[in-house]
């Protein structure tokens, strides 16, 4: 890595919460929407496993 690595435009989030909306076409928001449900659907797949091994632990050390 040099020092003008830092000078590399980042690259820009796909949306960012509380973003300005207005400037999107019904398009954009469309594809934004998608990627959204996609994430919100990895999320509470993770939270579901997690949940999963949780109860497993919980029932493991009940007697």
């Amino acid at each position: 890595m040099t020092f003008l690595d830092d000078d590399r435009p980042k690259k820009p989030l796909a949306h960012e919460v509380g973003q300005d909306l207005s400037t999107l076409s019904v398009d954009e928001l469309d594809k934004r929407v998608t990627l959204l449900r996609e994430e919100i659907a990895r999320l509470e797949a993770e939270k579901a496993r997690k949940a999963s091994g949780k109860a497993a632990a919980e029932s493991l050390f009940k007697s």
